[in-house]
């Protein structure tokens, strides 16, 4: 992924007002945000933990979206799951139902639709082996990293289609 600046970020959601968008808190050390090692940005704000952020890269378009943890059960330390978009294995804790208002009018109706995610969207450095989980260790694939990399912008993307009412 290319290294964006904040208006550029700020500028890039769909699916909140330009003043939440405006609002929204970067990641702790976006200074140092490792941009080629990520398919998109991803983070948790540290105001307020209960909200998420992704901002990915489609047909040379930036789109970012907010999301809310869900207020559901927390899940057990003692499970595992698998997140959605990148197929990392997590402890449960690790893992996050996060859901994200749709786009335009369908928003503003109150529709969502949600994911289960790696609760800090760092999927980019799951995959790269640049982060582990607190299971230590991803399945043994037969794809090559490159095709896990094109396989989680692909789920993003597919959660990005329902977001905007594309799917």
């Amino acid at each position: 992924m290319r290294a964006l600046g904040d208006k550029e970020i700020r500028a890039s959601f769909v699916n909140c007002s330009k003043g939440e968008a405006r609002r929204l808190t970067l990641p702790a050390g976006f200074a140092e945000t490792p941009w080629s090692d990520l398919d998109f940005l991803g983070w948790r704000d540290p105001k307020a933990p209960d909200r998420g952020y992704v901002v990915a890269e489609r047909d040379e378009e930036l789109v970012g979206i907010a999301l809310r943890a869900s207020a559901g059960a927390r899940r057990s330390m003692l499970k595992s799951s698998i997140c959605s978009v990148c197929v990392t294995p997590q402890a449960g804790s690790g893992i996050a139902l996060l859901v994200a208002p749709r786009a335009g009018e369908a928003g503003r109706q109150g529709n969502s639709v949600g994911l289960y995610v790696c609760a800090d969207l760092a999927c980019s450095l799951y995959v790269r082996g640049k982060k582990t989980s607190a299971l230590a260790r991803r399945f043994d694939e037969s794809l090559t990293p490159e095709e896990q990399n094109h396989r989680t912008v692909r789920n993003l993307n597919g959660f990005l289609d329902q977001v905007l009412g594309r799917a």
